[in-house]
């Protein structure tokens, strides 16, 4: 951990949304990304690509994958697992995107996961944040470590549009390029109880809401950005 500051909450919505903004150094980061690019296998496909460390992300349940054994935590990523829980996390994703990738928006599952985290190296892109009507965007700068909490977690969704561009306050646009992000998630200890029946699989359950009905989203999004992921 190299000489860290706390997190800091962001003073904007949705609340929750912690920040440090330096948690790796810039040359702890082109090191790291010359591992990606060179010593690391990927998936075969254009697009937004995923590594899981760890329990395997189950993309039909969005929990862990109960039949992909356990992936020990490589050197690399080691230095680079929060220190602020109890315990490691259970789930880690490495994710690539490449310019003018996205992710649909959406909020990791209540049920299977409690804390998350989000680790963004190379180019920055805007993540938007969205509940009802209100969008909120935050600009993900290289080497920053973002943790979501309370309403950030769990009743805003969070997602990247797929552009090659981004506008920013300002006026600016500024190119995209390569981006990585390395996402963690710890597995949940008894059950969310936030209520949010729109958004929280657990309250949906208690509500009589089937799976295929709360996937629903999900599958719109599929069939036109790319598949929501961790």
């Amino acid at each position: 951990m190299e000489g860290r500051s706390p997190f800091t909450e962001l003073p904007i919505e949705p609340r929750g949304l912690l920040w440090h903004e330096d948690f790796i150094t810039p040359e702890h980061e082109q090191q790291l990304i010359s591992i990606f690019q060179h010593e690391l296998e990927w998936p075969d496909r254009p697009g937004r690509l995923s590594l899981h460390y760890g329990y395997s992300f189950d993309y039909k349940t969005f929990g862990i994958d109960p039949d992909i054994p356990y992936k020990e935590f490589p050197a690399w990523l080691q230095p680079l697992i929060p220190t602020t829980e109890a315990r490691p996390p259970e789930q880690v994703c490495l994710q690539y995107y490449p310019p003018g990738a996205g992710i649909p928006p959406h909020v990791d599952a209540h049920m299977a996961y409690d804390q998350l985290y989000a680790l963004s190296l190379g180019a920055p892109a805007m993540m938007q944040f969205r509940k009802g009507e209100r969008q909120i965007e935050v600009d993900l700068t290289p080497c920053s470590m973002m943790q979501l909490t309370g309403e950030a977690r769990l009743h805003w969704t969070h997602g990247i549009r797929k552009r090659k561009t981004d506008t920013l306050a300002d006026g600016t646009v500024r190119p995209r390029a390569d981006r990585w992000s390395i996402t963690y998630r710890w597995v949940r200890d008894g059950d969310c109880e936030c209520g949010n029946v729109e958004l929280c699989d657990v309250a949906q359950r208690r509500n009589g809401v089937e799976k295929e009905k709360r996937s629903l989203k999900q599958s719109i999004a599929k069939s036109t950005d790319e598949d929501p992921a961790p």
